[in-house]
């Protein structure tokens, strides 16, 4: 969690110096507007990218626990039952 507030403050970032760049490059405003607003995609873009590289991970990490776990659960079931066998057949 914690590299994914950290890629954001550094897109942010990022994002913030290009838009000052642009208000004070000695251009025209509607040529400045329009770098602003192609900037503005691009980071919106990157940052999307990035959120579903992020889900992706996210996904992926669950789906190993999920695996884990129903082999931990299928290897308990096999334990539970080979101990009540034993017992039964300690008990006969």
């Amino acid at each position: 969690m914690n590299s994914g507030k950290i890629i954001l403050g550094v897109l942010a970032g990022v994002a913030v110096g290009a838009i000052l760049g642009i208000l004070f490059a000695p251009e025209k405003g509607s040529k400045t507007r329009k770098k602003i607003a192609e900037k503005g995609i691009d980071y919106s873009e990157e940052l999307q990218d990035k959120f579903e590289g992020f889900c992706n991970m996210l996904i992926e990490k669950v789906e190993h626990i999920k695996e884990g776990s129903e082999d931990l659960v299928t290897n308990t079931k096999k334990k539970y039952s080979d101990t009540k066998k034993e017992a039964e057949n300690l008990i006969s």
